[in-house]
């Protein structure tokens, strides 16, 4: 059974606290975030708390400060049709049109023109229109007169004197929101003649509400009861929804009260709704979030960097505290954990004469012994390695060339046309022969020979691709191997070493080359019959005129074999093949 220490120390061990330097400094840390930490949140709530109830104020007041001011307005404008009725214009023209008689059309000319001068002279109704007792369009402020779609309860309502608010709407024809209101028209013995009608719009209110829009980013808007802006304190596209409805239907429910939301813009919001009086409709007063507890913000953003600043701080204190008491056992630990990984490089440094002084020392007497033990074998493994990287390179590489011999082509060679078939690629062989090298080995003598061969190896390295494999086939015969290489890719190749080997200068003149090339496995399936087909190319290049570059064909490889089975082809000392060329056609001092 764990006692209780052991049960901590595995608490511990699982927190990564098995160091006493780490447990010191985790304590420090602790003893200096939690007060830290509780105090900043305590008072971060009791910020937001009271910032959260002045702006609940301050917005409930705007709210209702804009609710007056439209409440003002829409009686001024009342107020002002009922001064345009009151005119002998409006009631004796409307008295004349209505009699009917020899008056009624010089009485619908004056009272069409009186309508159009008060109409321009008011910017806040786009059209008046005159309507007889019966709600049928008699005169317009447009001069053509349109229909007039009263609603049925209006007309009982104007002919008792009251004033007729209508559902606002976006208006195409203005690009605006308007609504229509109406006024009863009255003779002087207080007979109802009719009603003034007028297409209201509301831009006047833009600036009013402009002037209540609480900070930087807040708005007043005006919605109608459908939930849609009629007016707000900045521009609106159309007759649009203030907010989704869920969301209107939250706010409507806090009675008056602040509530935070995302609008349809995606903008966290502050506000709060206040309903008009005496319509449906409402003003809802919004600020952003992030403006509207800035402040709290500030003081959070402040509170969590003294908080981190506090901690570096104290955090630091403790690490040093904890290297001053842990540092000469944990330097020991960290020099015996180096020395069971390997690393024998370990000294540490013996800062004292008590029982740890003493127990380094003995640490480094043994760490001394197993370094020189250890560079004694490294020597003696070094000396090794080089002699077998020697031997290995020389069992593969051509000495004069430094190109792969035949012996480690031939491997290579089954291996890659063994991978181009599992993976269904093409393998592209180059066969390559130095024109005339036995005249020109007689000509110039061994040595220059052997620096054409070594510049040849030279040539194909640069000419070829980083995976491609070069090799000496024997004599001054080549091969080059192109691993994921088609046909053409080979003949691209060949022509790169052709052009390369015409920039190099040797002894006498320059020196030129036969290139054979096929692919796998269209030339054959296995190593033995590609090198044949591109031999086969080879020696086409060469009874074409040599210096050049021939593409073995389909059948290349059946006839090189159909030609083996008539005549044999003998070869030369070098390896090469020698091939029996008519009397008639050969130069007398030419030679393969």
């Amino acid at each position: 059974m764990e006692s209780w220490e052991e049960r901590i120390g595995a608490g511990l061990s699982w927190l990564r606290l098995d160091s006493i330097r780490n447990k010191i400094l985790v304590l420090a840390l602790l003893a200096t975030l939690i007060p830290a930490l509780s105090t900043a949140v305590l008072s971060y709530v009791q910020n937001r708390r009271a910032l959260a109830e002045t702006l609940e104020s301050e917005l409930q007041g705007i709210g209702s400060q804009s609710a007056r001011e439209l409440d003002l307005w829409i009686k001024n404008r009342s107020y002002d049709l009922r001064v345009f009725v009151g005119s002998f214009e409006v009631t004796e023209n409307l008295d004349r049109i209505s009699g009917g008689g020899p008056g009624a059309t010089d009485g619908l000319t004056r009272l069409t023109d009186y309508l159009t001068g008060v109409q321009g002279r008011f910017g806040d109704y786009a059209e008046l229109i005159v309507t007889d007792a019966d709600g049928r369009p008699v005169a317009s402020s447009r001069g053509e007169v349109a229909d007039v779609d009263l609603p049925a309860d209006w007309l009982p309502a104007l002919r008792s004197g009251e004033t007729m608010l209508g559902v606002p709407s976006w208006d195409e024809a203005l690009g605006a929101v308007a609504a229509p209101i109406a006024v009863p028209i009255e003779a002087a013995d207080t007979r109802f003649l009719g009603v003034l009608v007028a297409t209201l719009t509301f831009e006047a209110l833009q600036d009013i509400f402009a002037g209540f829009a609480p900070g930087e980013g807040g708005r007043v808007d005006l919605i109608s009861a459908g939930g849609e802006i009629i007016v707000a304190s900045g521009p609106i596209s159309g007759f649009e929804p203030a907010l989704g409805d869920e969301t209107l239907a939250r706010l409507v429910a806090a009675g008056g009260g602040t509530m935070e939301y995302v609008d349809n813009d995606g903008v966290e919001m502050v506000g709060t709704l206040t309903r008009l009086d005496r319509m449906e409709w409402a003003v809802i007063t919004h600020l952003p979030s992030s403006e509207a507890f800035a402040q709290v913000a500030r003081l959070r953003n402040s509170t969590l960097v003294l908080v981190s600043m506090l901690l570096t701080v104290v955090g630091a204190i403790a690490y040093f505290i904890g290297l001053f008491i842990v540092r000469p056992l944990g330097r020991l630990a960290e020099g015996a954990a180096a020395v069971a990984g390997g690393d024998l490089s370990v000294d540490l440094p013996v800062t004292g004469r008590d029982e740890v002084g003493y127990l380094t020392e003995v640490f480094n007497g043994m760490v001394a012994q197993l370094r020189a033990g250890r560079e004694q074998l490294a020597e003696a493994n070094a000396v090794l390695r080089d002699q077998n990287a020697e031997l290995e390179q020389l069992s593969m590489t051509d000495a004069l060339t430094e190109l792969f011999n035949r012996r480690y082509l031939m491997k290579e060679f089954d291996k890659e046309v063994s991978r181009a078939g599992r993976h269904e690629r093409t393998l592209g062989v180059l066969m390559i022969d130095v024109d005339r090298f036995k005249q020109y080995n007689d000509t110039y003598g061994h040595l220059a020979g052997d620096t054409v061969l070594s510049g040849m190896g030279r040539v194909i390295k640069d000419a070829v691709r980083e995976p491609d494999i070069p090799a000496r086939y024997g004599g001054e015969e080549f091969i080059v191997l192109l691993p994921d290489c088609n046909l053409q890719g080979a003949i691209d190749a060949a022509e790169r070493i052709r052009t390369r080997l015409a920039e190099e200068v040797f002894e006498g003149r320059k020196i030129t080359v036969s290139i054979g090339a096929a692919e796998f496995p269209t030339h054959g399936e296995s190593p033995k019959a590609v090198i044949g087909s591109a031999d086969a190319a080879l020696y086409e290049a060469k009874d074409s005129g040599r210096d050049r570059v021939v593409a073995a064909g389909p059948s290349s490889a059946a006839d090189r074999k159909a030609s083996a089975r008539e005549k044999p082809v003998p070869r030369g000392k070098a390896g090469r093949r020698k091939k029996t060329v008519p009397k008639k056609k050969a130069a007398p001092e030419e030679k393969p």
